[in-house]
């Protein structure tokens, strides 16, 4: 099936290697009489066109150039795009936004259908800031230098060069000593380049609250906040998210690595004992090649909703999936929306670990949602927010798990690895809130050092995480975590999103286990509708709330602790 999208607007044989053979279509589009709600409409289709077009451009470049770290082209061809075309066209984009939000052209469109792409726009305006412009692009540039030095971050064990991901799946080991020396090998190469991240960081921080400035905000978490189009909570909201989660969740997490201590009978437990099987099982292996791990997952799709295994199908046909670990392959993984091929690309880094599994669960849910919203008629349509776009990928790691005998067809191993899974589910939401918290921090006071950042780190972390786990004498490794987490560097408080989705998740999956049919139906009518309508809407089409108080977290953390307590 071609789901290509039809170029009626930009030649097929466009080549961006310049903004020069981008400028004719803006001046098109600049240039056009708008005074009829059909010209109007045709105008937003072909500007939607373009902008398809442009973020599909840079998206392979993004992708090409994390693949192979090495690539020195693949690298100059990203860095090209970001500092000398993109620039001219955030300039561009402006004037067009100008143009759309004149009264005598709303007065002639649908407001309430744009209501979302006419909130965004007059945001958009309202932040613009032409000084910033090739402020933003060294910025860009420079968020991806995290990712550079992390992908070069390679230790020695057992006689093999390892990634550190690859080096993780050692901490599931049962023999204890192995554990300690792969998590002293993993964390004193990270500290190797600490003092680098950490100036990295104090130059982004510096670049980030400049941009903030002279867009007019105080802090560069207030503008954030505005950039990301947050309209429906606040910084405020965050924190009494992070105190909900402290009052609720952590002593749950606690009691998890409580159980664990008592189950290993450790008189201590330190942090290479966090991944074990407590009952010193070997680790669970839902799959052995990345070939597998796709075809497993094509299965369990399929049983979920058939059109859901046929979606993914398509992406291993055409090549758009990327999925093992390897030296100079940047870390992470991520689902990228392709709006001209309406086809998603998934990156991973897997080895063959049940959190390899899982994420393929997740950018799969992902990669459904960018395929149910391919026939929006406008990009903006589709480039939902992050509460939306994470709800439709953490919902999907729940709903999946009656059809996880794929993965594993033992049926002791299926409920180990169900547990393990929701276990991961309670413990993830204090890291959330602690990741969150720490940005808040970090931006609320610019100006800090080093030294009261760690101590920042630390007072924040302590307040989340569990006494239990011992520290003694690697007291540098947990100051150190924060560095771990690629979001601080690359996508600043796009992380407090998968606390939201990840309640968001638990209420779908809640109602799944009451009415599936139902459920399912009400799933897929919330990713359908992208980004047409506000957050609390799309929550209430998915048939839960769009709330993260104390007392409605407590009743989702009820409910999994019960599904835990059944396994």
């Amino acid at each position: 099936m071609d789901r290509k999208l039809t170029r009626n607007f930009v030649s097929k044989d466009l080549n961006i290697n310049s903004f020069d053979i981008l400028k004719p279509y803006f001046s098109n589009l600049t240039s056009r009489e708008l005074r009829t709600g059909k010209q109007i409409w045709q105008w937003l289709l072909d500007k939607s066109e373009l902008e398809s077009i442009l973020s599909e451009d840079l998206a392979w470049r993004y992708i090409k150039m994390n693949c192979d770290t090495s690539n020195k082209e693949l690298a100059d061809s990203f860095n090209l795009f970001v500092a000398e075309i993109e620039p001219k066209i955030a300039i561009e984009w402006n004037e067009l936004n100008k143009i759309f939000i004149q009264p005598d052209v709303l007065r002639l469109v649908d407001v309430t259908k744009l209501f979302t792409i006419i909130r965004e726009v007059k945001k958009d305006i309202d932040i613009f800031r032409e000084e910033n412009v090739p402020l933003e692009a060294e910025l860009q540039q420079m968020e991806q230098e995290y990712g550079m030095i992390a992908s070069k971050m390679n230790v020695n064990f057992d006689e093999k060069e390892l990634t550190l991901q690859q080096a993780a799946n050692y901490l599931k080991e049962t023999n204890r000593v192995v554990r300690e020396q792969v998590y002293h090998k993993i964390n004193k190469r990270r500290l190797n380049d600490s003092d680098t991240i950490n100036k990295l960081l104090s130059s982004l921080i510096e670049l980030r609250t400049r941009i903030a400035k002279n867009a007019g905000y105080t802090n560069f978490r207030d503008y954030k906040f505005k950039a990301m189009g947050r309209f429906d909570y606040s910084a405020d909201d965050c924190k009494q998210f992070h105190s909900s989660i402290a009052k609720v969740v952590s002593p749950l997490a606690n009691n998890i690595i409580d159980k664990r201590k008592q189950t290993l009978g450790y008189e201590n437990i330190r942090p290479w004992d966090l991944d074990v099987d407590p009952d010193m099982k070997n680790p669970l292996q839902p799959f052995n090649t990345t070939d597998e791990l796709i075809k497993n997952t094509i299965w369990c799709f399929r049983d979920l909703e058939p059109e859901f295994g046929i979606y993914l199908n398509e992406m291993k046909r055409e090549g758009f999936l990327d999925l093992d670990s390897r030296k100079n392959k940047a870390p992470g993984g991520f689902n990228y929306p392709l709006h001209e091929s309406n086809i998603p690309f998934i990156y991973m880094n897997a080895t063959g670990n049940m959190r390899d599994m899982i994420t393929m669960l997740h950018e799969g849910g992902h990669a459904i949602h960018s395929f149910l919203t391919a026939e929006l008629e406008l990009v903006d349509f589709k480039d939902t927010p992050a509460e939306i776009a994470e709800l439709a990928s953490m919902t999907m790691e729940l709903i999946t798990m009656d059809h996880w005998d794929y993965f594993f067809d033992n049926e002791e191993e299926l409920k180990r690895a169900k547990r393990t899974h929701l276990e991961d589910v309670i413990s993830v939401l204090p890291w959330v809130a602690t990741v969150d918290k720490f940005q808040h921090f970090l931006y609320e006071n610019p100006k800090h050092t080093a030294e009261e950042r760690t101590e920042a780190w630390l007072k924040i972390t302590n307040e989340f995480s569990c006494p239990l786990v011992d520290y003694t004498g690697i007291e540098e490794y947990k100051a150190n975590q924060w560095q771990k987490q690629l979001h601080i560097f690359e996508v600043p408080f796009y992380y407090i999103e998968y606390g939201i989705a990840q309640l968001g998740a638990i209420a779908i999956w809640k109602n799944y286990k009451e009415n599936p049919k139902k459920a399912l139906e009400q799933y897929k009518a919330a990713l359908k509708m992208g980004h047409t309508s506000p957050l609390p809407n799309t929550y209430k089409a998915a048939g839960i709330d769009f709330n993260f108080s104390e007392e409605y977290i407590k009743e989702l953390m009820d409910f999994v602790k019960e599904e835990l307590d059944n396994l």
